[in-house]
């Protein structure tokens, strides 16, 4: 099956945006038939077992003195609790993601942006968070989750609502992926990282006024924003009575990446045969460009 192509080609101006800042916003670039086809997909993966309620374990890390990231205005009484949920490789259980990663838009957008000749997908992600969610995304760097090392690595941003500040926008440290620094991930709804895992405590940026350029950005279906995996980010929770925040989030490799074991970070089973160094394989990192 062929790719689907970009209603628009990538610019150079935001090629060169993507390696200044470690992140762009791509405006009208993904096809209206495209994000359609992902409603109900997604629909489908909020009530699978590949979801979790981050929402419910923030009140279980709450109940044992984790200090959580919240937005206190959200969930008074006149707008009801809503619910942040999340998961990872549903392509691995549902087709409409494996195809959506591999013949959507997005391998072409990446191959561009990353400048490299080939794109692999390492894993997708759907993140909903409801009307009346209070929890915040921590700020938190993608490349401390993944197995992964090199600099063409990605993660694409598909929104399926119209997203602003105050339903949840994507918050980004620019430049944040030019620190060599090593990370520890951490569990979204707390800054406390994971435990058994090496390296730094993400810097707490919402204490850092001016010290830190964060943008973010406004977007309608059919933009999206690409950042780079060590680009630090975050995103506050949803104060809207009425309008959800949904996205599919798809993360890339290119030419120069290879498996690298990050200890204490989540592992994959379809990962088992990898070894610290190895080029990535079609099996465990499926081809998507060209």
């Amino acid at each position: 099956m062929a790719h689907i192509a970009p209603l628009r080609a990538v610019t150079e101006a935001e090629i060169e945006a993507f390696w200044r800042d470690g992140v762009v916003c791509l405006r009208s670039i993904m096809p209206a038939a495209v994000l359609e086809s992902m409603v109900q997909p997604v629909e489908d993966a909020l009530v699978s077992s590949a979801m979790a309620d981050l929402s419910e374990m923030g009140d279980a890390l709450g109940s044992g003195g984790v200090e959580l990231v919240t937005d206190g205005a959200v969930g008074a009484s006149d707008v009801p609790r809503g619910h942040f949920k999340g998961g990872t490789d549903h392509w691995l259980q549902q087709s409409e993601f494996l195809d959506f990663a591999l013949r959507s838009p997005l391998p072409a957008i990446v191959a561009a942006l990353l400048r490299s000749s080939t794109v692999r997908l390492y894993e997708d992600s759907v993140l909903v968070k409801e009307p009346g969610t209070r929890e915040r995304t921590a700020f938190h760097q993608d490349l401390a989750y993944f197995h992964l090392a090199g600099e063409q690595i990605c993660t694409t941003w598909v929104p399926l609502d119209s997203v602003r500040a105050d339903t949840g926008a994507v918050r980004f440290v620019a430049g944040s992926h030019l620190d060599r620094t090593t990370y520890r991930p951490n569990l979204f709804v707390t800054t406390m990282a994971l435990p058994g895992t090496e390296g730094e405590e993400v810097p707490d940026y919402e204490q850092m006024k001016g010290e830190a350029r964060i943008i973010s950005f406004d977007t309608e279906p059919g933009d999206i924003t690409v950042h780079h995996a060590r680009t630090i980010h975050g995103a506050n929770g949803n104060a809207s009575a009425t309008r959800r925040r949904r996205a599919i989030s798809v993360r890339y490799t290119g030419d120069d990446a290879r498996f690298l074991t990050r200890v204490g970070a989540p592992t994959k089973a379809h990962h088992a045969t990898m070894h610290d160094g190895d080029a990535l394989t079609v099996d465990a990192f499926p081809a998507a460009w060209p």
